[in-house]
């Protein structure tokens, strides 16, 4: 049985995230949680205890939560119907977004995380949203996250970057493997040497990454002396994608990509569902 986790905050992008995380699970066995986080707009701990009007706003807010949460169940059984292989889990928690993702996944087998995003308004260079990127970075846990628009699509063709500088039994790649395996997916390994010659830790890691995808098409693409985004936005001219995924690696290759310069993030842009893989506790 899979476990997804399904952060909503009732808006149409949440979701999108939710449609696109049972389509792709649809015939599988599968737990999903609905996960709603609320807290008052200023939020003091000695103020809630001690104020009436505090508490009320506390219970007005958790009964807006848990309507929603209900809309939620409601939507579902119009839209998809009755499925024997799906299990439907109504969360409602009085705590922040990322804190509240991590107390579930502190009491709760969890396989993936699945979340819709709409990047930040009015700053095109910027990938993601601030509560985004904090999920990525804080959460023990592989995230895929949902771009605004973006249609479910069976995955059969997922790129996966890397600078081939990780011990790959390091990361959680399971369920990666595991969607590609029951889609029968073609896995694009992507490597930009940058002009020099691949490392003997580099042939190694990558020797690894292919035993890792042994029973799944797995095919590895080697790009010379261009920036890692402007070789994923080649490779997605030449290619149909279905699924980016990339792994966390926060010494060097995924933050400086995405969170340190936002320079360099002027005109990528990710139009796909997009795996982050983190590395193992």
């Amino acid at each position: 049985m899979k476990h997804i986790l399904l952060p909503t905050d009732f808006s149409d992008n949440s979701w999108n995230a939710i449609t696109y995380a049972i389509s792709l699970f649809k015939e599988e066995v599968c737990t999903f949680y609905f996960l709603n986080t609320y807290t008052p707009v200023v939020y003091r701990v000695d103020s809630i205890m001690g104020s009436t009007s505090q508490l009320g706003l506390a219970d007005a807010l958790r009964q807006t939560s848990l309507n929603g949460l209900n809309q939620i169940n409601d939507k579902l059984s119009e839209t998809f119907g009755a499925n024997p292989k799906h299990a439907y889990k109504m969360l409602s928690r009085f705590n922040y977004l990322v804190s509240g993702i991590k107390e579930f996944l502190s009491k709760n087998e969890t396989d993936l995380v699945v979340m819709g995003t709409q990047g930040a308004t009015g700053a095109k260079e910027v990938l993601f949203g601030s509560n985004t990127v904090q999920v990525f970075n804080d959460i023990k846990c592989p995230v895929m996250a949902i771009p605004e628009g973006c249609e479910y699509e069976k995955p059969l063709e997922i790129l996966f970057p890397t600078d081939l500088q990780v011990d790959f039994n390091s990361f959680q790649l399971d369920i990666l493997k595991h969607i590609a395996s029951t889609n029968q997916s073609k896995v694009h390994g992507l490597h930009v040497s940058m002009g020099a010659e691949m490392t003997r830790q580099q042939k190694e890691n990558k020797a690894e990454l292919e035993t890792q995808f042994s029973d799944t098409s797995f095919v590895f693409h080697h790009y010379k002396s261009m920036p890692v985004t402007a070789a994923i936005d080649k490779f997605q001219t030449s290619a149909k994608l279905n699924v980016l995924a990339m792994i966390n690696n926060k010494r060097s290759f995924f933050e400086n990509i995405f969170f340190k310069s936002t320079i360099n993030q002027l005109g990528f842009h990710i139009h796909l569902p997009f795996l982050v893989i983190p590395a193992k506790d």
